[in-house]
């Protein structure tokens, strides 16, 4: 087992401590980042872990995937199908948008990305009731790439109490999940925040996590200046996502 596995897993099981906690809930997507916080999650409390499966119109595949890796580390898990709620709570919002006054401007902005990003946060509101039953803590499974960009939603998957691979570039957690025993299938799949069918991550972003990593390491200049300011772009506008709320001066 690799050092940086033990080190991170050490970590994890003194947060717990320092909380009160008794072990952790981690999402299984069926992706990569969610594999390897579920493994270090065991490695830190053998037992007391439980990956949570939370369909809602997603691939088929994905829900494959996270089961394979349950199934590779010997994880418990639980299913909540959220599709009558995400489809209940979609009415309710249309009714309510087209029911606002006339005098009300709404922005037409592209309507899949406010109905995709109601899936990620009903499975934080799903996680933390099972946490808060089980007192338990919320892993996260964020990367160092995906929040230096902002790539993940707000009070959604960004919404944890910790962050055991926030430090690792998508490379780095890649290597360290070949060093776990991740299955290789799905170390190689293509990243996808699971927000509507066919959706990647790369394909979304513009440009590729090797570029990202390579511009967060070497700078502006080891990339295409359109890539690098497509990604000066998009972390200037996720900077609200990495710092707490504004507090006005009284």
């Amino acid at each position: 087992m690799s050092d940086r596995a033990s080190q991170i897993a050490s970590w994890l099981h003194e947060r717990m401590h320092a909380a009160g906690a008794r072990g952790f809930v981690v999402g299984l997507s069926g992706g990569i980042d969610s594999a390897v916080v579920a493994r270090l999650c065991q490695m830190a409390v053998h037992s007391h872990i439980l990956g949570v499966l939370l369909p809602c119109y997603s691939q088929p595949q994905d829900e494959d995937d996270a089961h394979l890796v349950a199934k590779a580390f010997g994880i418990p898990t639980v299913r909540v199908d959220l599709q009558r709620t995400y489809d209940a709570l979609q009415e309710s919002l249309h009714v309510a948008i087209k029911g606002l006054p006339h005098e009300v401007h709404v922005v037409d902005i592209k309507q899949q990305l406010p109905e995709a990003n109601s899936k990620p946060r009903l499975r934080m509101t799903t996680l933390y009731f099972i946490a808060n039953s089980l007192n338990y803590l919320v892993a996260g499974t964020g990367n160092r790439s995906e929040i230096a960009l902002g790539y993940y939603t707000k009070y959604g998957d960004g919404g944890v109490d910790l962050l055991p691979i926030g430090g690792l570039f998508k490379s780095e957690v890649r290597a360290l999940g070949r060093a776990l025993g991740v299955p290789a299938r799905i170390i190689d799949k293509a990243p996808s925040a699971g927000l509507w069918i066919g959706q990647t991550d790369e394909a979304e972003m513009g440009f590729t996590y090797e570029m990202l990593e390579d511009y967060l390491t070497h700078g502006r200049a080891a990339v295409p200046a359109p890539v690098a300011n497509r990604i000066e772009t998009l972390r200037s506008a996720s900077d609200h996502k990495r710092a707490l709320p504004p507090i006005a001066p009284v």
